[in-house]
Order: structure tokens, then C-alpha cells, then sequence
């Protein structure tokens, strides 16, 4: 597979616009998460999974359809190569690989460790968006990306029995977590050399045609399976619809934004930013369950914070 010839000759004009689309992005997913953590228990982890792909298929086509019918003049279709769907089911794929290394972990007994070692993503994101995208990170970046993922690392330790435990660091679920990180990985690179190779008129278009092509690839294929290898099939999900459609529009809404911004910026730094759903996420819980933060998580949300605004202010 292969890219367009200069990834950063892609819409130049939009060189801010990617901060305030990956904050939209990571929003909408924290919104996302809450909704299908609540019909986990009611589905299953599958078929909660296919949710945000099954009902937020037809946010995405509705959107996309919205793009060629409102604007005065009407955007031309882009070339759609071989390439290009190569590099959509590449990260299609991976992404529901991702989430099955995510149930296998979930298994285990150190499920903490797993959690925090599929943090790891965001340089994992670096060192295959060089190899692959040939998209290499400055120093200050990298430093950025760094401090942002040791912040995460503090925010999601394990208990301390875990922590200071070699077989729990080195374990199956250690490893599951690894792999987690690194499928999320792949997926990323997938859908930035996607939108590079469309190279479409506006990103917003390339969001939108990805997130179509994507969503419709892991609906057909994680519906088979939910339909022929799990007990109640597809049946529970459309009983479910009401939740189900606040899934899957929020869900909808974050991959349109993060592909969008995969056609504005490196795909490096739009995850690094995009770790600002981890203090959402931690700080609606902690402050829903009015707890204090400990020294630890002060320090993680900080080391974050630097690591998002350095990223802001250096991009790649």
C-alpha cells in the first residue's frame, strides 16, 4: 500500500482546526463509553461493541450525504484506489483487534497492569507512523507525547500488590495489554494513510467517507460473528435501541471527528491530544464520586496537561 506523495502538503489551511476537532473527538467518546458501559451487562461486550458500528452506520452516511447537498457548489467525489480500502480495512481490522486483546485482558487477573500497558499506544502510534507513514515526530513532540503517556501511565496503576509484582508486569494479561496498545496502534496508521491516500477537497470529506467504509466493514463483519457464534444473536441489540442509538450517534460523531483530523494533522499528535479523554474520563468519576485526587493523580493530570499543550503549540 502506498501513500500520497507529501502527507503534509494535505490541507495546510487547517493547521489549528485539528485541536479543537480531536477535543470534539475525545468529548463525544467519553460520552460514547458511558453509554455502552451501561448495556455491557445487558448485551454482553460484543454485542455492546457492535453497537457504537451497527447504529452509528447511518449517522455517518447521513452526515456525509449532508456535505454533498449543503454546500453551494457540490464537492467532487475522490478517486477511492485500491490502496485506499486497503489501508481502511487495515484499520478496521485492527481496531476490533484492539478491542478483543481489551476481553481477552479482561480475563485475567491483572487487568490493571493490562490497562496500563495498553497506554503505550501513543508511542507505539510514533513508531509506526515513522516506519509505515514515514512521518517522524521533532524531538519536542516526542518529548510531548512522553510526558503525556507517563501521566497516563500514573493515572491507570495498578493496585500496589500488582504494581510492585514482576509476575504481573510479565504476565498474559501484561501482554494482552501490549498488544491492545499496539492494535490501537495499527489502527490509527490505517485510517491517517487512508485519508492520505484520498487526499479528498476538504477533511471533512475524508472523515466522513472513511468512517463509512470503516463502519460498514466492522458491522458487516463483528455482526456475522455476533449473529452465529454468540447465544442471542443480533436480536438483544434492537431490543436495546434507545441507548443504543445515544451510543452510537456520540460514536459516530467521535470517528467522523477523529478521521477528520487524521486528514489535518499526524497521526501522533492527534492521539497525544486525544489522551485528554483519559482526564475527562477521570475527572467526571472522581468528582461524580466526590473523592480527592491522591499525589499520584495530581501529578499524572499535570504531566498530561504539559504534554497536551506542548503538542498543541509544536504539532509534528
Amino acid at each position: 500500500m502506498s501513500t500520497a506523495p507529501q502527507a503534509a502538503s494535505i490541507l495546510t489551511e487547517h493547521a489549528w482546526l485539528w485541536v479543537p476537532v480531536v477535543l470534539f473527538a475525545a468529548l463525544a467518546q467519553t460520552v460514547r463509553n458511558s453509554a455502552q458501559r451501561s448495556l455491557t451487562q445487558e448485551l454482553g461486550t460484543l454485542s455492546a461493541t457492535l453497537v457504537r458500528f451497527l447504529y452509528g452506520l447511518p449517522f455517518a452516511a447521513i452526515w456525509l450525504w449532508l456535505l454533498y447537498v449543503l454546500p453551494s457548489q457540490t464537492p467532487s467525489t475522490p478517486h477511492m484506489s485500491g490502496a485506499y480500502f486497503g489501508w481502511i480495512a487495515l484499520g478496521a481490522f485492527f481496531q476490533v483487534a484492539a478491542t478483543a486483546a481489551l476481553l481477552l485482558a479482561m480475563k485475567e487477573r491483572n487487568f490493571a497492569v493490562a490497562i496500563t500497558l495498553s497506554k503505550t499506544e501513543v508511542l507505539q502510534v510514533a513508531l509506526f507512523g515513522a516506519i509505515f507513514l514515514h512521518e517522524l515526530p521533532t524531538p519536542w513532540a516526542l518529548f510531548a507525547m512522553v510526558l503525556a503517556t507517563v501521566g497516563v501511565f500514573l493515572l491507570s496503576l495498578p493496585p500496589r500488590g500488582q504494581l510492585f509484582s514482576l509476575s504481573a508486569w510479565f504476565s498474559k494479561s501484561a501482554m494482552y495489554g501490549v498488544i491492545c496498545g499496539a492494535c490501537f496502534a495499527i489502527a490509527t496508521i490505517g485510517f491517517r494513510g487512508a485519508a492520505i491516500e484520498l487526499n479528498a477537497e476538504t477533511p471533512w470529506l475524508s472523515g466522513a467517507w472513511g468512517v463509512l467504509f470503516a463502519q460498514a466493514m466492522q458491522t458487516i463483519g463483528l455482526g456475522a460473528w455476533v449473529q452465529f457464534k454468540t447465544e442471542r444473536g443480533l436480536a438483544p441489540l434492537f431490543r436495546a435501541w434507545k441507548i443504543s442509538m445515544i451510543a452510537g450517534s456520540m460514536g459516530a460523531a467521535a470517528s467522523l471527528a477523529w478521521f477528520t483530523a487524521y486528514a489535518m494533522q499526524s497521526a501522533a499528535s492527534v492521539r497525544t491530544l486525544g489522551m485528554v479523554e483519559v482526564v475527562f474520563s477521570y475527572i467526571v468519576s472522581r468528582k461524580f464520586f466526590s473523592e480527592s485526587f491522591s499525589r499520584p493523580e495530581k501529578i499524572g493530570i499535570s504531566l498530561v496537561l504539559v504534554g497536551l499543550v506542548l503538542i498543541c503549540s509544536l504539532g509534528s
